[in-house]
């Protein structure tokens, strides 16, 4: 996505536009925004309209959302080049959320940062799952609201409080923060009485190291063959995945950018020393620790993967226990406490033979 646009519908003179980021580059012409206005009376069924390859843009997408806020109209503009197919799981639901919390900060000195915020999830929304999941562990926020989440159920208002006194984050937009654990189905939004909305954490986040899908092709040297799979046997016979999940090893690998270009590389074929080095930014320390951590397998300057790090999505069934505790301290309501549990109780009954777990 290259900008963000809101737009106000002025039933005098027309559109105006009002704010955008990046803030540099100039508003699109009056023309347009009434083509796009003219779109949306076209199609007043629907609340999103796309427009492209407009005369003298061709190589513009643009997707416009209408949307009423105190009995006025806005419309939140999306400019994409015409050639990315990167607009596709962008659904409206998701658009007005974006765009209702901007409109409500329109009028504060939050706006400037809340406008920022909404690009980069608009633009990132569409990554990978794997690189996705990264940003959980990148992002300080987003990890310390997971944190927050593994200790169950939590009011919205909540959730805020503690971000803002207990962690000092002093500006939190939490509606755009929680987009990402909606999209990756971490976390379910739940009306409950006395509390109104509150989130429960229904899929948790971690890391793993598993086998590589394939070992070394039958064309690779029949020593290196020999060689590997008497490493791979040694190495996996006595693995415990539990003990290295929670010393976290592994954690610094998994967030590395150029580890995580070289894994991916190595799950489709094996590489020279050279061309390791190179997607490592010629760091020899960090490959040497990859060999010495089990990571890579290295043979006549031949590379191949040895362990795959990857992404894993359980149900977090220990929360129960936290629930129990956290009742019996009073630190949340009866409605709160059963609303969670049955959450848990509902997935054991409906899918009691399925498993709680998926590896990304």
């Amino acid at each position: 996505m290259e900008r963000l646009i809101i737009i106000h519908w002025n039933k005098s003179t027309g559109p105006e536009p009002i704010i955008q980021y990046p803030p540099q580059s100039s508003y699109p012409s009056k023309e347009l925004m009434l083509k796009i206005w003219a779109q949306h009376e076209l199609n007043m069924d629907k609340s999103m309209i796309e427009l492209e390859r407009f005369p003298g843009d061709e190589d513009k997408k643009y997707i416009s959302l209408i949307q009423d806020f105190e009995n006025e109209l806005y419309f939140l503009v999306l400019i994409f080049d015409v050639q990315k197919k990167d607009v596709d799981i962008i659904t409206p639901d998701i658009l007005a959320t974006i765009n209702k919390n901007l409109l409500e900060l329109m009028n504060t000195n939050k706006i400037n940062r809340a406008i920022s915020e909404a690009f980069y999830t608009i633009k990132n929304f569409n990554q990978l799952e794997s690189e996705n999941l990264i940003n959980f562990f990148h992002d300080k926020i987003k990890y310390t609201i997971l944190e927050i989440l593994r200790e169950g159920i939590i009011s919205k208002d909540e959730l805020t409080h503690k971000l803002r006194e207990e962690y000092g984050f002093s500006t939190v937009n939490i509606d755009l923060l929680l987009i990402s654990f909606l999209r990756e189905n971490l976390i379910k939004k739940q009306l409950v009485a006395g509390s109104k909305e509150c989130f429960l954490l229904i899929k948790d986040l971690s890391f793993i190291r598993v086998p590589p899908k394939s070992l070394p092709k039958d064309t690779t040297d029949e020593k290196i063959i020999k060689r590997y799979k008497k490493e791979y046997a040694k190495f996996y016979a006595n693995y415990d995945s539990g003990k290295e999940i929670e010393s976290k090893r592994l954690f610094n690998f998994l967030l590395d950018k150029e580890v995580f270009e070289l894994i991916k590389a190595l799950r489709k074929t094996d590489l020279s020393v050279n061309d390791c080095l190179i997607i490592l930014n010629n760091k020899e320390e960090l490959f040497s620790e990859l060999l010495e951590e089990n990571v890579i397998f290295e043979s006549k300057s031949l590379v191949f993967l040895f362990s795959d790090i990857r992404f894993i999505k359980f149900v977090p069934y220990y929360i129960m226990k936290k629930l129990n505790l956290r009742y019996e301290k009073q630190e949340i309501s009866l409605n709160q406490y059963i609303s969670h549990l049955q959450y848990f109780l509902s997935t054991l009954e409906s899918e009691p033979n399925h498993l709680n777990y998926s590896i990304i």
